[in-house]
């Protein structure tokens, strides 16, 4: 197998359709490997993502840094650093970030994130 690595300061940042600053980290659709995606989401201090749920996507959400609460289905839980989250396929969430940091998440996707899956809630 061929060592696929992508370096921090190469990855572009994009937004997405839930309003989140993304960098692709590992996609199988630029490193033409794989079947899950690695991005970092960057929420700023008081903005809040849009509701959203994936049809297949499962997703998991590790908190690296800032403080935030999220929406998950019928509850709303707070999330620091060092908090990992399941997201299952079809379940709505969003995030919110707190204080005067930008919120840091890694978020693993699988299969890949793609905006075709992304369904807006509101």
């Amino acid at each position: 197998m061929t060592t696929i690595k992508t370096s921090y300061r190469n990855v572009t940042a994009y937004v997405t359709k839930d309003g989140s600053e993304i960098r692709e980290l590992l996609h199988p659709g630029v490193q033409k490997a794989g079947r899950q995606s690695l991005a970092e989401a960057i929420i700023q201090p008081g903005s809040r993502t849009r509701l959203h749920y994936h049809q297949t996507t499962e997703e998991l959400y590790h908190v690296t840094q800032g403080f935030g609460s999220m929406i998950l289905g019928q509850q709303t839980i707070a999330i620091e650093p060092g908090d990992t989250v399941l997201i299952p396929p079809k379940m709505p969430h969003c995030v919110e970030a707190y204080g005067t940091v930008p919120l840091h998440i890694l978020c693993c996707c699988h299969p890949a994130y793609s905006h075709e899956d992304t369904e807006l809630m509101e």
